[in-house]
């Protein structure tokens, strides 16, 4: 148990770390709720993340991955969060290059981020529909739709 905590707590630092230098420099680890999970990471008011590190997140099955992201979807509605991301440690990837991690995310939520309103969202338990990319390109789709700091020098026209 020691072992599995200290991988998430390495994981959702590196995660931190990646989002404090990139326009999030308020974004922290968040407290245990016990049995009301609120996200492992808050980067901003509104939007939080989930962070699965170590093996486990290395070797995941997509069956996983979709248990991960029903429980992302409920953290999400425990916070009272706009949004919800799971972030998952990639293989080849340790925690210094944890923008190249994977995230995860419900098209509902990118489409409400990218539109600007909720897609219907699914019942849970049912499959949902998702989308994977690189942490480092979500956090670049948040600054650009209004989360975070703008970063000198960025091209918000591309």
């Amino acid at each position: 148990m020691i072992k599995s905590k200290a991988i998430g707590t390495a994981a959702e630092s590196a995660v931190v770390k990646v989002l404090n230098a990139n326009g999030f420099p308020g974004a922290e680890r968040r407290a245990l709720h016990g049995n009301t999970d609120l996200g492992d990471v808050l980067a901003c008011p509104g939007l939080i993340f989930e962070v699965k590190g170590g093996q486990a997140a290395k070797d995941c099955s997509q069956r996983l991955v979709d248990e991960w992201l029903i429980e992302t979807q409920t953290e999400k509605e425990n916070a009272g969060a706009a949004h919800a991301f799971l972030v998952t440690q990639r293989r080849g990837y340790g925690p210094n290059r944890a923008q190249h991690w994977w995230a995860h995310v419900t098209v509902a939520d990118l489409v409400d981020l990218t539109v600007g309103h909720p897609m219907p969202l699914w019942k849970i338990g049912d499959d949902q529909m998702q989308v994977q990319l690189e942490l480092r390109h979500l956090i670049r789709l948040l600054r650009r739709y209004g989360y975070g700091d703008t970063i000198a020098g960025e091209n918000e026209e591309q």
